[in-house]
């Protein structure tokens, strides 16, 4: 386009770089919209990962420590303790457990929404490459 702009006026030229400008900044909000797309696929991801740790964890207390509970009383009802000693410590240790497992699910679903996981970092790139060459056309 250099021999060209050698034999163009000055209102041709600005038309030309309103044209390109307005052509890169139509293909870089399509590159934000794919970008941004893919991003909330991984978010949503993220999301069903965090759902069902909660579901794990309704169900573990309403399961777990129901049957658990009752379980380990026994047992420790059987070695010698207590009922209510027994009933106690079985509480805490099911608990405890429960309490670890649902972390760890909702943990990992947490993951996902970290700050690094949504930027848009090609069109960023993208745009900093294109407004580096506009100063230089201009």
């Amino acid at each position: 386009m250099a021999s060209s702009s050698e034999n163009s006026s000055l209102p041709q030229l600005i038309s030309g770089l309103v044209e390109d400008i307005t052509g890169l900044f139509r293909k870089e909000i399509n590159l934000a919209k794919t970008e941004a797309a893919e991003k909330m696929s991984s978010a949503i991801t993220g999301v069903e990962a965090f759902a069902a740790g909660l579901v794990f964890a309704i169900a573990a207390i309403g399961v777990l420590l129901a049957a658990l509970v009752r379980g380990l009383t026994a047992f420790l009802v059987t070695r010698g303790m207590s009922e209510p000693s027994a009933d106690a410590i079985s509480s805490v240790v099911v608990g405890i457990t429960v309490a670890l497992v649902a972390w760890g699910l909702m943990s990992r679903g947490l993951t996902a929404f970290r700050g690094n996981n949504l930027n848009l970092d090609r069109t960023s790139a993208s745009l900093k490459r294109d407004a580096q060459i506009i100063k230089e056309r201009t």
